[in-house]
């Protein structure tokens, strides 16, 4: 299926590992040009060159920015060209119990997963509008549903994505712009491959084993019995970005591995 992204600049917001880095590789092969973003120059640098070896010929840059602070947002903003598609993906969670969630973790973790979204959708939604195309994809979570009682800090921030998502896609009304958000499930991202790991040293037992374990005792409502790949999620963000989605718009869709159990 030609996903008619060749034409289309697309930037991903945290996007030099895991889900993020996942959807960047996915719409270069499809023929659009990305921008990837992360925290610091020598990440980004890092993460521009894989991508390059694994797509040669691939129109790839990278920002370094840190969205914990709006001044770097908005230096990121005005080094951005003409943005088709837009990917609020980057975020940060931890395990914490509600006690012990100063203010200020509620702030940081509320700046760089909210505001983050919101600052680069204010900068760039108008102009889509405005050329009457366009793709705005926030990357939410099943948390944001199901809240965990030792992270919600986090499945606030996640359920906050979904009100943000849904009220700017009214806007689009009467356009070829759209909005949406995806809902993630637990996936096995470098961080979550790298405590595995360390599990299964310490319990000197197969990585596998150990992987399949957790992925059953911490998600027992999984269909999928598994966590999801990154690539996983990057089919739907990818799809969401072509012009072959317009009919969805305003939408929540689950990429969950069925860990929800509410119909919608």
């Amino acid at each position: 299926m030609d996903l008619q992204l060749t034409s289309k600049t697309a930037f991903v917001s945290g996007s030099t590992q895991g889900i993020g880095f996942a959807i960047a590789r996915q719409l270069l092969q499809e023929g659009a040009r990305v921008i990837i973003n992360g925290r610091t120059s020598e990440r980004v640098a890092n993460a521009v060159a894989q991508l390059k070896a694994d797509i040669p010929g691939a129109e790839v840059s990278g920002i370094a920015a840190n969205f914990a602070h709006a001044a770097a947002v908005n230096e990121l903003l005005a080094s951005l060209p003409d943005i088709d598609i837009l990917v609020n993906n980057v975020g940060i969670f931890e395990l914490k119990p509600f006690a012990d969630i100063a203010d200020e973790d509620w702030t940081k973790f509320f700046e760089v997963n909210v505001m983050s979204g919101v600052r680069l959708s204010r900068a760039l939604l108008p102009e889509m509008i405005k050329k009457n195309w366009g793709r705005v994809i926030f990357i939410s979570s099943e948390s944001g549903v199901n809240i965990p009682e030792n992270m919600i800090h986090y499945g606030m921030t996640k359920t906050a994505m979904l009100s943000v998502s849904r009220g700017l896609a009214t806007l689009t009304k009467n356009t070829a712009v759209t909005v949406n958000t995806i809902l993630g499930g637990p996936t096995y991202s470098e961080g979550v491959a790298a405590a595995v790991e360390q599990i299964a040293a310490a319990q000197n037992q197969p990585v596998e084993q150990v992987k399949s374990g957790l992925s059953k005792t911490l998600n027992p409502t999984s269909l999928l019995q598994r966590f999801i790949d990154p690539d996983e999620i990057a089919h739907l963000a990818v799809y969401l970005s072509s012009p072959l989605s317009i009919a969805t718009n305003g939408a929540a869709l689950r990429a969950d591995g069925g860990v929800l159990n509410t119909i919608i």
